[in-house]
């Protein structure tokens, strides 16, 4: 038997509902969102009952998914079913990193709301999107990016698939070329343009207040979205450029196979990053846990082996 990864989902997979079913069943995943509602009341709520309109708001989509992620992974650490590593998703991370014991639940949740508002701020003040581009090489869309001003390649996802933010007045054009190149640019319910220089303030912001967080060192390898690589030295660093610069999807999920793991579990609402995993490697197993459904099935699969 290979290695387990854990990969934690990311912003844009949020429903009404999320988190409920969890929290009815695993006491550990209840643990969690009781630790958030202290410091933020109605959260539990938001999640549970919030409409798509609040949920998408950036403000209360990372803190909402950073619980779903966290609850995730502990009901299925409290069923017996360990990760020999783990990633998240951009906002995934941060659920990553204190699943990893890096910080506790308490600072975690703090992290992601300043990181939300944060983001948010800059996207207001920066008039930034996001398109997904498909059906092209990825050179080909850098190739194309680099004819624009402030069009930024950003999420490195699967082969064929990557994601580009720019300032909006640019974008529409970028899309034709893009089309004109036979591929196809899908615009993004997307505040702003992140993970890219639109986010350099947003970045700066978090990290003053990063700086006085104690991180520990990890208990299981984190790969870090802005290296592919596992975390090592200044965490604070590493979540600030996160933040400003391209996720590495695509490299992290490579380094995790080549070491070893051949079961990711995604943790957290949707299956987005399951789908990425499948086109970048195929010959992997790809489970996800989100409910009580899935949770029981993803135990029952790597328990049953």
């Amino acid at each position: 038997m290979g290695k387990i990864a854990f990969v934690f989902s990311g912003q844009g997979s949020q429903y009404t509902g999320m988190g409920r079913e969890l929290c009815e069943i695993s006491p550990a995943a209840r643990a969690v969102f009781d630790t958030a509602e202290e410091l933020r009341p109605g959260i539990s709520a938001l999640c549970f009952e919030g409409s798509k309109e609040e949920l998408s708001l950036t403000v209360n989509t990372q803190p909402c998914m950073f619980l779903v992620d966290l609850a995730a992974a502990e009901a299925l650490r409290e069923r017996g079913v360990s990760a020999d590593c783990a990633a998240g998703f951009s906002l995934g991370e941060i659920p990553a990193i204190v699943f990893a014991g890096m910080l506790p639940v308490r600072d975690g949740f703090r992290l992601v709301r300043l990181r939300g508002e944060y983001m948010n701020d800059a996207a207001e003040e920066t008039g930034s999107g996001m398109v997904v581009c498909v059906k092209l090489p990825n050179e080909a869309v850098e190739s194309i990016a680099e004819k624009y001003d402030k069009m930024y390649p950003v999420n490195y996802n699967c082969p064929g698939q990557l994601v580009v933010a720019g300032d909006n007045d640019e974008l529409a054009a970028f899309s034709v070329d893009v089309k004109a190149a036979g591929g196809r640019a899908i615009p993004l319910a997307v505040s702003g343009g992140f993970h890219s220089p639109f986010m350099n303030r947003a970045a700066e912001r978090l990290y003053a207040d990063m700086t006085a967080m104690s991180f520990a060192e990890p208990t299981i390898p984190v790969y870090s979205n802005y290296t592919a690589d596992v975390y090592f030295g200044n965490a604070a660093e590493l979540l600030r450029e996160q933040i400003r610069n391209p996720v590495q999807w695509q490299k992290i999920v490579e380094k995790m196979i080549a070491a070893g793991v051949d079961t990711f579990i995604e943790v957290g609402p949707g299956k987005t990053l399951s789908g990425l995993i499948a086109k970048i490697d195929s010959s992997v197993r790809v489970l996800n846990v989100e409910n009580k459904e899935t949770l029981e099935a993803a135990v029952a699969a790597v328990k049953g082996e």
